[in-house]
């Protein structure tokens, strides 16, 4: 049974040996063409399980010490053990705020079932709507959390948002210990997987933003994409075995599905992978028969886009606030310093540049009528011939190329600049592919390209190691302090002072804070996926805006607003963009502001609400009655009966 084992071997159709002479000669060069299995030495296995078993270990113990790290680094950033429980809460801001506070009211409905249900047919969000909250803000994070929280005891042992912002953080676990697989996949060294490592926490500004942000859906769907992407490339290797390919294919799609879950905009960057995977179908003799079909497209997105890339011109508040976020503007100077200073981008460039041309090699070989090698040796020097590297060249670059555009996405770009910079300094077929083409004579290639895939990526973890250490040390020893008295202060009048049934109106980034701290409803979210919810906070904004009392009351009172929140942070925002202040793209979409050439200017006969509002004269206090006040808000009460004072 031995000889059945081995590799399946074609045989050629010959016609019938006219002579025993040709019969004989034909079985003896039959028998010749079969191979004998060698069976490895133990010593080999034992080289080769001690490499996979080391590469393990060193890839979970990377994930297990930086989620360690940011568990640290958030306790000292803001103190947060010594923390009241709403000053705790107040540092979840924006949407963050809302997909919290979904977790806070799981944990508070009398069963599973009907917290769901409350969910899933919510109208204590948003005044006068109901809302399926789970589909349209993908809460299965907060789902999984609280059944996880009350079916494991945890209730007993730790405090919720221990337990929440914990799942978080074993998820970035994951993350960066998928990502050291895959380069260690790409490049069979797991040395690649901790320079991955290394560059990944060192940039950790520009690949991240669990730091500033913990809840946001990223932070729960990258760490799958990442379990996804480590797969496929596992998938798409030509020396994969039946097994292999089995588990490859079932993480993959577990991962993939999750993915799609865990994130709404999931599908944007399925489809840039899918464009990836057409492209290495069509380049390479790779088969790939994958994962889905995109979800419905967002209407507004696709506007956001035309006027993102100049292909139509808007005075719409929210689209001209959208494209005012600093995370939508093209990369600043910054952002290549930082990734030069850490070396990642010098080497990125390096390693991008020869796979890319090797690619083109193999793709103008196969035009030219030449076919592929079925298994590709380092001596060959051609690493463009391997599936899974022409993937990832594919996907970094329509992944970089919208980094380029939209800063926000270096999120999910940057992790994977990590990964094929390190992959590349630390494979040997990269460096033999570029000696090839240096056509090196001096020195054996083969053994030059060996020792350069070990010193070079030891050099630079060195010098990672001592310029970068020292300083995440001291990160991690200063105490630094989340101090917002005000917020503080205002989340404890409404919570004492404001009747159950009020509803609240303001900015929507204030408006999530308050669902999160008090449980009140408010007339709008920080939320970008819904047109409703846009319409909302475009209405509710015109509170900063060169609008008439009564304008602003009629507004009010559609949404059965009963206190209205202004914030002097807004209201005498000096933003360096001039344009870009949430009063200037009100001017401008009221037409109480020059845009362009040509525009009709409109005078309005109003001051600015917030300004006006704050006098206390008529016909202002006829609608409007001030309530509470610090340094930073203004509460105003809503009057639903009018008495005009002459």
């Amino acid at each position: 049974m031995a000889e059945e084992e081995g590799p399946p071997v074609e045989l050629r159709q010959r016609k019938k040996p006219k002579s025993s002479e040709n019969k004989e000669s034909a079985k003896e060069e039959k028998i010749s063409d079969i191979p004998i299995p060698e069976r490895a030495p133990k010593h080999v296995l034992f080289q080769r399980f001690a490499k996979i078993f080391i590469g393990c270990l060193a890839a979970v113990t990377s994930g297990m010490m930086y989620a360690l790290y940011l568990s640290a680094y958030h306790e000292r950033k803001f103190w947060f053990s010594n923390r009241q429980e709403l000053e705790r809460e107040i540092t979840f801001q924006g949407d963050s705020a809302i997909y919290y506070s979904y977790y806070k009211d799981m944990l508070k409905a009398p069963s599973f079932e009907r917290g769901v249900y409350e969910l899933t047919h919510n109208n204590k969000t948003v005044s006068l709507k109901t809302i399926n909250a789970v589909q349209q803000m993908s809460l299965y994070p907060e789902l999984i959390a609280s059944i996880l929280y009350q079916a494991t005891g945890s209730n007993e042992i730790i405090e919720p948002v221990y337990f929440y912002i914990g799942i978080v953080f074993g998820l970035q676990g994951i993350y960066v210990t998928a990502l050291f697989v895959t380069s260690w996949l790409m490049s069979g060294t797991w040395l690649a997987g901790m320079l991955t490592v290394a560059w990944f926490i060192i940039n950790r500004v520009d690949t991240t933003r669990i730091e500033y942000s913990i809840p946001l859906r990223e932070n729960w769907a990258l760490p799958y994409f990442a379990c996804q992407i480590a797969a496929l490339t596992g998938y798409l290797k030509s020396n994969l075995n039946t097994y292999g390919e089995r588990f490859c294919y079932l993480l993959m799609s577990a991962s993939t599905y999750t993915f799609m879950m865990m994130w709404e905009y999931s599908h944007y960057l399925l489809f840039l992978q899918a464009i990836s995977l057409f492209l290495l179908d069509i380049f390479s003799v790779e088969q790939s028969d994958k994962m889905f079909v995109p979800h419905k497209e967002n209407g507004h997105m696709l506007k956001f886009l035309e006027v993102k890339f100049g292909l139509n011109m808007t005075k719409n508040f929210t689209m001209n606030w959208l494209l005012c976020q600093e995370s939508l503007q093209a990369p600043s100077q910054d952002f290549f310093l930082r990734l030069t200073q850490s070396s990642l981008l010098p080497f990125y460039i390096l390693v991008l540049i020869i796979c890319f041309l090797s690619m083109l090699q193999v793709i103008f070989r196969r035009i030219n009528g030449k076919s592929l090698k079925e298994t590709v040796t380092l001596e060959d020097g051609l690493i463009g011939e391997r599936p899974e590297i022409i993937y990832h060249v594919i996907h970094t670059i329509l992944l970089g190329s919208l980094a380029m555009v939209i800063e926000g996405l270096k999120y999910i770009w940057i992790p994977y600049v990590c990964m094929l910079a390190a992959f590349g300094v630390c494979s040997p077929e990269l460096w033999m592919t570029l000696f090839k083409w240096l056509r090196l004579r001096t020195v054996h290639p083969i053994l030059l390209a060996l020792i350069l895939s070990m010193a070079v990526p030891t050099i630079i973890g060195l010098s990672l190691w001592k310029e970068f250490f020292p300083r995440l040390m001291t990160e991690l020893m200063e105490l630094q302090e989340f101090y917002d008295p005000d917020t503080v202060e205002l989340m404890t009048w409404i919570k004492r002072q404001a009747p159950v049934a009020a509803v609240f109106a303001g900015s929507p980034q204030l408006m999530g804070v308050i669902k999160l701290c008090t449980g009140w409803v408010v007339t709008s979210l920080p939320l970008y996926n819904d047109d409703d919810l846009l319409k909302r906070n475009e209405n509710i904004y015109q509170i900063y805006s060169k609008r008439s009392a009564e304008d602003i009351y009629k507004i009010l009172t559609s949404y059965k607003a009963n206190y209205l929140i202004v914030e002097d942070a807004i209201c005498n925002e000096v933003g360096p963009m001039r344009g870009c202040r949430v009063k200037d793209l009100l001017d401008i979409a009221n037409g109480h502001m020059v845009c362009e050439e040509g525009d009709k200017l409109t005078y309005s006969k109003y001051g600015r609400f917030c300004h006006e509002v704050k006098i206390n004269y008529s016909p202002y206090v006829n609608y409007f009655t001030r309530v509470y006040w610090n340094r930073s808000y203004f509460v105003y009460k809503i009057n639903t009966v009018i008495s005009f004072q002459s």
